[in-house]
C-alpha cells in the first residue's frame, strides 16, 4: 500500500508540538508555566452558552445549509460591515468551522499549482502549509523591528510580485509578533493589491483584540472589498476556541466557490452552535468586555515581566495576546547558537514554555537576530507574574 507524496507538502501549526512538550514535562511533576499556546483559559459568556444549551433543546442537532445558516450570515453581515464601514449582505457570508478553514478555502479558490502566493514570515504557520501542499509556491514577505514595534517590509514584498503572483496574505494585528499596520502601509499593500490585480486574504482574527482605540480594516480602503476575503473567527472575542466557529466574508462570487468547498469538507457547521452565534454577535456585550479587560491586565503583567529581565526590551502592543521579545543579547550571553536550546532550557530549568521565531515560518537567510514568542491569554496574571521571574532567573544567570 502506498500513501500520498502530496502530504510531504502538508506542514503544521507548531505551536501543538510545543504543548506536547510542556505536557510530557508536567506530566513528570513539574510546574509548567505555559505562555506557548494562543489559547484562553477564560469561560466562553454565560448568555452564548445558554443559547447554545437552548438549540440543542430545541432540537437544532441536524445538517443545515452548508453556506449556513441565514440568521447569522445576516448578524455576521451587519456586525463585520459596520464595523469597517462597508456593506455586507448574507451571501457575502459562509460560515466555516473555524477560523483555519477560510485560509485553505480561499487559497483553493484562487490559486492553480504552480502560482504565487504571498504571505508574511514570521507568520501564521498554516499559510505556508496549505499554499505548498496545494500545489502553489508560497513566496514570504518579512518585518523590520523599528522604533514603534514592526513593519512590513514593503519593498521587498512590492518586487517579489511577477506574473506569476495571485494572492497576498495579510494579517493585520498579526500572529506572532503583534505587529500593527500604520495608515500608510495598509494603504501600500491596498495599492500594491490594486495595481497587480491581486486577491488579498485579510486574516482579521485579533481584529477585535484592541486594548486602545479602534481597530482598521483594509476592506475599508476603496477598491478593496472588491478584491479581500475576510477570515473571522469568534474564538478570540468570546474565549470559545474550542468551539469552531468562524466565517469566510468577500464578494459574492468566491464566497460561492468557499461554500462548494463547506459542501464538499464538513456538509455544514454544526447547527446548533451556529444559532447561538446569532445571540453572541446580537445579545449582551458584558461577557466578551470583561474578556478583554483581563486579556490587558495579562499583557501589561507581561510587558512589566520581560522589560524587567537584563537584556530584553520591549513596547507595549495594544493588540492580540502575543509578545515577540527580541532575545538575540541572551543568547550571546549564554553562549547558545541554537534558539531552541533556549527554548528547551527555559522549560527544564525555569518551568517555562514559549514558542520561537521558528514556530511561525522557515526563517530567512538575511534574518541575524533571535525572537521568542509569549502567549498570555492562557495564563493566569499571577502565573505570568512568578513565571517571568523565574524566566529572568535563567536568562540572567
Amino acid at each position: 500500500m502506498k500513501y500520498s507524496n502530496q502530504l510531504q507538502n502538508l506542514g503544521t501549526e507548531t505551536a501543538f508540538a510545543v504543548s506536547s512538550q510542556a505536557k510530557q514535562w508536567a506530566n513528570q511533576g513539574n510546574k509548567v508555566y505555559p505562555f506557548h499556546l494562543g489559547d484562553i483559559n477564560l469561560p466562553t459568556p454565560e448568555n452564548i452558552v445558554e443559547a447554545t444549551i437552548k438549540s440543542i433543546k430545541d432540537g437544532l442537532t441536524g445538517y443545515c445549509p452548508s453556506e449556513g445558516i441565514l440568521p447569522l450570515r445576516e448578524a455576521l453581515a451587519n456586525d463585520v460591515g459596520a464595523k469597517r464601514e462597508v456593506e455586507y449582505h448574507p451571501d457575502n457570508v459562509a460560515v466555516q468551522p473555524g477560523g483555519k478553514p477560510t485560509i485553505g478555502k480561499f487559497i483553493s479558490s484562487v490559486m492553480d499549482p504552480g502560482d504565487e502566493i504571498l504571505y508574511p514570515n514570521p507568520g501564521y504557520p498554516i499559510y505556508e502549509s496549505q499554499i505548498e501542499y496545494q500545489g502553489g509556491r508560497a513566496i514570504p514577505y518579512s518585518y523590520v523591528q523599528t522604533d514603534s514595534g514592526f513593519d512590513i517590509d514593503i519593498e521587498k514584498l512590492r518586487d517579489s510580485i511577477n506574473k506569476d503572483t495571485v494572492a497576498i496574505i495579510y494579517n493585520n494585528y498579526q500572529n506572532p509578533m503583534s505587529a500593527e499596520s500604520s495608515k500608510k502601509e495598509m494603504h501600500d499593500i491596498a495599492q500594491i493589491a490594486i495595481e497587480n490585480d491581486l486577491w488579498v486574504l485579510s486574516d482579521e482574527a485579533y481584529f477585535e483584540i484592541i486594548y486602545e482605540g479602534d481597530a482598521n480594516s483594509i476592506v475599508s480602503i476603496p477598491g478593496m472589498k472588491e478584491r479581500t476575503v475576510i477570515l473571522y473567527t469568534f474564538s478570540k472575542k468570546f474565549a470559545m476556541t474550542g468551539w469552531r466557529v468562524g466565517g469566510s466574508i468577500g464578494p459574492k462570487e468566491i464566497i460561492k466557490r468557499i461554500a462548494k468547498f463547506n459542501v464538499n469538507a464538513e456538509s455544514c457547521t454544526t447547527h446548533f452552535i451556529q444559532n447561538a452565534m446569532v445571540e453572541a454577535l446580537n445579545g449582551d456585550q458584558s461577557g466578551s468586555i470583561e474578556i478583554l479587560k483581563t486579556l490587558k491586565s495579562r499583557r501589561d503583567a507581561a510587558v512589566r515581566g520581560l522589560n524587567a529581565i537584563d537584556g530584553i526590551d520591549i513596547l507595549t502592543p495594544r493588540t492580540t495576546f502575543y509578545l515577540f521579545p527580541n532575545v538575540t543579547k541572551i543568547m550571546k550571553r549564554k553562549g547558545l547558537i541554537n534558539i531552541e536550546d533556549l527554548q528547551n532550557n527555559a522549560l527544564t530549568r525555569a518551568n517555562v514554555s514559549f514558542c520561537t521565531r521558528e514556530h511561525f515560518g522557515r526563517a530567512q537567510k538575511d534574518e541575524v537576530d533571535s525572537y521568542i514568542r509569549l502567549a498570555y491569554s492562557g495564563i493566569s496574571t499571577e502565573d505570568i507574574e512568578d513565571g517571568l521571574i523565574a524566566l529572568k532567573n535563567y536568562f540572567e544567570e
